[in-house]
């Protein structure tokens, strides 16, 4: 039986693959099909451009990438064992052969590795990344090659070294320096040249063993640099500069081309262990205010909120006020507004003076029940791109990033915020782990590599989330929560044991458990998948939350004790009724002549709000309350304001004597056009406000003389919709567009590689001849005689020209109906489109 000849190309090495696994390349680097390529070649050329290897690159986890490191300054090609022992070292590593196929496997799926494991080959562009060069140092630390490092140099120079070391003379230099390499490569024979060398020498070498591997000379070195350079253990790269061959630092190594290689992830560590219902329970606290604040945020703004900064965004001033309302930081009241904004709840206007405010979803949004309305914010934050984290930084112009402003996209943050609780989920339930354990661990998944080392956003994202999702509610203690596991999609663990004799919560945060569990990898949901998820997350949450109350307790001091979470009508009406003075476990709302006012102004009566009381109220409504709200409706519209500027009308004119002699009134700058009428300049805004400080309460009326209710109608935008994450990179495509594409890249491939027949009309290079109406006619029929396919040059409607292999079932009215290779369908086409055809040749 014959070996199968090894690949001479990446495209035949992935010709050699079968549709899973390259399903699988496409998968983990859908940047090679936007858009589809027309064969394996076209594949593999693609797989090895720069910027999809770079991307490639900096997928991998940090053993593959320092076996793609060890395979950048390998032989080309390079053997598993040559491999292993870079790798591991000449004492070898158990875990390192271990893990060593695992790595390879995901660099020969990614298509940066292919051959055999006699021949393994580093993609070229992957090579140049990662080689060594006085530009671009290695990861390693590994300078070049003796043979790279004496291209420039003088043969006699050359056969001075061979000479010092102790060779023979040769007749070129190609011949001394394969010498050279082969003794330095010898490790008896290093050993005993090294052991001639000096201390200091070799403290020389030891600086530079581990890289960065080049260093400065003068034009007359020392005896120590004198010695190692005579010998070729430093070799001149450009005037004044040395470096340490690659073959000489793999000696004093030990054969390893890393100084510590990470086989194995690091392990999370919990900090401390926590009941699950402790946990579920304290996130649904914190959900519950995650929903309190973001409905507080909007209420505040119902009327209009800030306005937009030029560039867009909200001010400092405004955020800090916000933050204020809100009692929270800055940085946290700047999340809370992100997070509105990316749920589809908060907008700008679009109006001249333009200002954000609430949509039309938001009303949508209270009226589901609070689970729902968590689980919809959760979701939205775990896909979001925009990253409130960021508030406050600059962007790379140096202009300040504002809340709601633009520059706020960072497309990896849904990547890492699902990857951490997805490490949170791999964990036992209640077990918290600490920051730091997670951050390494994503370090480990993803390296920092090139410019990214001066900017770990990855990192900085992790953080941010895991301090976003204990505030949303998504985790609690620390922990992953059981709606916050569903959210993802993820089965529940077994349960961890808890010591009887001890609470958990009582364990202090540096007190480290160790945690065998390795953590899961969940996939992205798909839309559909986020939508159940979200709705079993919902599920779980229901039962945690508190049941709204349509009671409040009133108390003699003026005051309402609200007990737990009110209804909608009920918590509607009293925000206009009092005033909330505390907030808390319990909600106290303080009664003031101007909160009954501004009911009344509302359109109540006091009648209306005396029944409203009585029918809320667990307790009998006090007396001082009944005469507060009889008092200020006695005194309510007796003074009318409109429009002069602004005037006040009265029938009682001892009234409007009173607010003439008033000393308060000076500021309005009243006069008096008739024994019921007063005017002023200011506007009637102005008016009523000072009329209402001085005691009284007038009511606004309209031109035609009637009372002016002024309801807390709330200020909407226009319908928004919520803004759309930038992708962080192509899709990952789906399985009906993986199969599409493979079919498509086969039938390509078929037809470009497939030999045929020569006729008369074929062009030396082989390629498709272009045939007349009465040829392709002809050639069509007789295929559907025999039954054999045929090779096919095609121009759709658009313009667009593709080759295809056909097999021809009917040819009649002007159209071939023909299996279609490329599709994997029967198709018909119009045989005036069909610019050449040819017949494949036999086996």
């Amino acid at each position: 039986m014959s070996t199968p000849a090894a690949p001479r190309s990446l495209a035949e090495a992935l010709r050699d693959r079968d549709d899973a696994s390259l399903a699988e390349l496409l998968r983990a680097r859908p940047d090679l099909i936007t858009p589809v390529p027309t064969d394996l070649t076209q594949l593999a050329t693609r797989a090895g451009t720069r910027a999809s290897v770079v991307r490639a690159l900096e997928r991998l986890d940090r053993f593959a990438l320092q076996t793609a490191e060890a395979l950048a300054v390998a032989a080309d090609p390079a053997g598993y064992e040559e491999l292993l022992g870079l790798m591991s070292g000449d004492g070898g590593d158990p875990a390192v052969a271990a893990a060593l196929p695992r790595a390879l496997g995901t660099l020969r799926e990614q298509a940066l590795v292919w051959g055999g494991d006699d021949r393994l080959r580093l993609v070229r562009t992957a090579r140049e990344l990662l080689a060594p060069s006085p530009q671009h140092p290695s990861p390693t630390g590994l300078g070049p090659t003796v043979q790279e490092a004496t291209a420039g140099m003088s043969p006699g120079r050359i056969q001075e070294i061979v000479t010092a070391v102790g060779l023979p003379s040769t007749h070129d230099s190609v011949s001394a320096v394969a010498s050279l390499t082969a003794l330095y490569g010898d490790r008896a024979r290093m050993a005993a040249l090294l052991a001639e060398a000096s201390p200091e020498s070799r403290e020389v070498l030891d600086r530079l063993v581990w890289g960065p591997p080049y260093g400065q000379v003068t034009a007359d070195p020392a005896p120590r640099l004198r010695w190692l350079l005579d010998r070729g253990l430093l070799l001149p790269t450009a005037p004044g500069t040395v470096v340490l061959p690659r073959e000489v630092a793999l000696h004093l190594r030990g054969g390893r081309a890393h100084r510590a290689t990470e086989p194995l992830p690091p392990a999370l560590e919990a900090t401390a262990t926590h009941r699950p219902q402790v946990v579920d329970a304290t996130a649904a606290g914190q959900a519950y205010t995650a929903l309190a604040t973001v409905e507080e945020l909007l209420k505040d703004w119902d009327e209009g909120g800030p306005t937009v900064l030029r560039a867009g965004g909200l001010s400092v001033r405004d955020l800090k006020r916000t933050a204020v309302a809100l009692d929270v930081s800055e940085p946290v009241a700047a999340f809370w507004v992100e997070l509105a904004y990316t749920a589809g709840l908060l907008a700008s206007d679009g109006e001249a003076d333009e200002r954000y405010a609430a949509t039309p979803a938001y009303d949508e949004w209270l009226e589901l029940p609070a689970a729902e309305r968590w689980a919809q914010l959760a979701q939205a934050w775990l896909t979001a791109t925009r990253t409130a984290g960021v508030v406050g930084g600059r962007d790379a112009k140096e202009r300040a990033l504002s809340a709601l402003g633009p520059g706020l996209d960072r497309s990896a943050a849904p990547e890492v915020r699902h990857r951490v609780l997805s490490l949170l989920a791999g964990l036992p339930e209640g077990a918290s782990p600490s920051a730091e354990s997670v951050l390494a661990r994503l370090r480990w998944e993803r390296p920092l590599r090139g410019p990214q080392q001066n900017d770990d956003l990855r990192g900085r994202l992790a953080g941010w989330t895991l301090s976003e999702a204990e505030t949303l509610g998504v985790t609690g203690r620390g922990a992953l929560s059981a709606h916050g596991r569903a959210l993802l999609g993820a089965p529940a663990p077994a349960p961890a044991p808890v010591p009887k004799d001890a609470e958990p919560a009582q364990q202090g945060p540096g007190d480290k458990l160790p945690v065998h569990h390795m953590p899961v990898t969940l996939e992205p949901l798909s839309a559909t998948e986020q939508a159940t998820a979200s709705a079993a997350a919902g599920r779980l949450l229901a039962p945690l939350l508190p049941e709204p109350l349509d009671h409040v307790l009133l108390q003699a001091d003026l005051t309402a004790v609200a007990p737990g979470p009110l209804k909608r009508p009920l918590a509607d009406m009293l925000d206009v009724l009092a005033d909330v003075e505390s907030k808390g476990g319990a909600t106290v709302y303080r009664f003031t002549p101007g909160s009954v006012r501004r009911a009344l102004d509302a359109g109540r009566a006091a009648t209306d709000l005396h029944a409203f009381l009585t029918a809320h109220s667990r307790t009998p409504v006090p007396q001082p309350l009944t005469y507060l709200i009889d008092d200020v409706a006695r005194k309510h519209g007796h003074l009318r304001v409109g429009a002069a500027s602004a005037y006040v009308r009265c029938d009682d004119d001892a009234l409007l004597n009173e607010i003439m002699a008033d000393k308060r009134a000076a500021a309005l700058r009243l006069r008096r056009l008739a024994s019921t009428v007063l005017a002023t300049q200011a506007d009637p805004a102005t008016l009523l406000d000072g009329l209402r400080a001085m005691g009284f309460a007038p009511a606004a009326e309209s031109a035609e003389g009637d009372v002016l209710i002024t309801r807390a109608d709330a200020h909407r935008t226009p319908p928004r919709t919520a803004p759309a994450p930038v992708p962080d990179g192509p899709p990952t495509p789906d399985i009906t567009l993986l199969a599409a594409a493979i079919r498509a890249i086969r039938a390509g491939d078929l037809a470009s590689t497939t030999p045929r027949k020569q006729t008369p009309s074929a062009s030396p290079g082989g390629d498709l001849p272009r045939t007349n109406s009465a040829e392709t006619l002809a050639t069509m029929q007789a295929a559907v005689l025999t039954g054999e396919a045929l090779w096919i040059g095609y121009v759709n409607a658009e313009g667009a020209a593709s080759q295809r292999v056909i097999a021809p079932i009917r040819v009649e009215g002007g159209f071939v109906t023909a299996y279609d290779h490329t599709a994997d369908e029967v198709r018909t086409y119009p045989l005036h489109r069909v610019t050449g055809v040819a017949e494949l040749a036999e086996d």
